[in-house]
């Protein structure tokens, strides 16, 4: 009997502890839910900040945020969307998944608080823009001017006399010297797919322009047009002479593998979206010192004018679902990660707010901004172009192009194939 008493008196004692801890975890406030994908320091403490000030002026709320890595995000998101538990405020990179979120209902129509008191004139018109879909904002262009850039390190170029190339011509004769000295010209990390499409949007659009892209999303034109073939065949050539480090279809970008090479000297170049500035003045402020950045150049061969950008002015789009319960606290929410402070902080980061009068003080984000500033287009990111199922189509078949399994013509193939099935439906 004693024996029983004492298991029983352990029971209760759990038991009573579990209710306890339930009591605290339910603070009886309403919960806002924010997932976002700025992993790297000080980032998440940023906008933690920026939620803690929206708390602090709506005491009555609660906000549960998930820093969540850029593909695992993605994976997340969608079993969240299949299951109808989405967080109160998430993000996109606008494009063919945010039309596809504002026409199945998934996401809130933000123009009436974007209107309200004139608040999207604080914006960059461009990113208001990409944020826009039938004449209706969607999402808040958030977290970065996002342009696509060669970053390269100006104490090789220097070693080796070497020039900021203004052609492609010339860029590879750039390549072509440091492989004869032992060094990668490019650093790559192609086992999350996107990395590698960065080279192939650069390569079709400076042959092409911006138009081959235009038809072929439309259907007006095809992805099999000559620019994307010369594209991969382009890529697929560089590939043969050992322009990219070791293993690169098996690296993983989430994780910094490119970058690390970079860092080390052991590459030159590596082309990647402006949220870079932001990564390399966290993890190697040494490295920061000697990064240059420029546009990718010319085609000599092609009729691309080589001033238009490639990215996004915003990067990171914050919409708010449709499912969730408070709506106009959400987007409060949002409206708090830029808001005075939070611009601040975000500069001192390496990041270019996608706002108008904005002062940046650092040299290379600086060059962002002029290079922006001159650009006749932006090619958006074709991956976000494009639905979420032809995308993987896109994605998949670019890092083929670069593994040599198929040929360019066979990858251009397949994509024009999957995006007249998306056209039929």
């Amino acid at each position: 009997m004693k024996k029983i008493g004492i298991n029983c008196i352990f029971i209760l004692f759990v038991v009573s502890m579990a209710f306890i801890g339930c009591a605290k975890k339910d603070s009886g406030k309403k919960v806002l839910e924010l997932w976002h994908i700025q992993t790297a320091d000080p980032m998440p403490a940023i906008i933690q900040a920026s939620a803690d000030r929206f708390t602090a002026a709506n005491p009555d709320f609660e906000v549960r945020i998930s820093s969540i890595a850029n593909d695992s995000f993605k994976q997340k998101l969608a079993v969240a969307m299949s299951s109808n538990k989405m967080p109160d405020v998430f993000l996109s990179w606008s494009g063919g998944p945010m039309e596809e979120y504002a026409r199945d209902g998934t996401i809130v129509d933000l123009t009436p608080y974007m209107n309200a008191n004139n608040y999207k004139d604080k914006y960059l018109d461009a990113g208001i823009a990409q944020a826009t879909y039938q004449g209706k904002i969607w999402g808040v262009p958030v977290e970065n001017v996002a342009i696509c850039m060669v970053y390269y390190n100006k104490e090789l170029f220097s070693k080796y006399g070497l020039n900021v190339p203004a052609t492609v011509a010339d860029l590879e004769k750039v390549a072509d010297t440091f492989l004869k000295n032992g060094i990668s010209p490019f650093s790559l990390a192609n086992k999350t797919q996107w990395t590698g499409s960065m080279y192939f949007m650069f390569l079709a659009t400076r042959h092409g322009g911006t138009a081959p892209f235009k038809a072929a999303l439309s259907g007006d034109g095809s992805f099999t047009d000559p620019a994307f073939v010369w594209a991969g065949d382009k890529i697929q050539e560089w590939v043969k002479k050992g322009y990219f480090n070791t293993g690169f279809n098996g690296l993983d970008e989430d994780s910094g593998q490119a970058r690390q090479i970079l860092y080390k000297g052991d590459a030159a170049m590596l082309i990647m979206g402006s949220w870079f500035l932001g990564q390399a003045l966290s993890e190697s402020p040494e490295f920061y010192s000697k990064l240059g950045l420029f546009n990718f150049p010319k085609d000599e061969t092609g009729v691309g004018d080589a001033r238009t950008l490639i990215g996004t002015v915003g990067d990171n789009f914050y919409h708010v679902a449709a499912s969730g319960k408070y709506p106009e606290k959400a987007f409060e929410l949002i409206s708090h990660l830029l808001d005075d402070d939070a611009v601040s902080a975000r500069i001192a980061a390496g990041h270019t707010p996608p706002l108008k009068n904005v002062h940046v003080p650092d040299a290379l984000s600086q060059e962002l901004l002029n290079q922006l500033e001159m650009a006749p287009d932006i090619q958006f990111w074709y991956d976000q172009s494009l639905s979420p199922e032809v995308s993987e189509v896109h994605k998949t078949t670019s890092q083929e192009i670069f593994g040599g399994t198929k040929t360019s013509l066979q990858a251009a193939e397949e994509l024009e194939k999957a995006q007249k099935a998306y056209l039929k439906k």
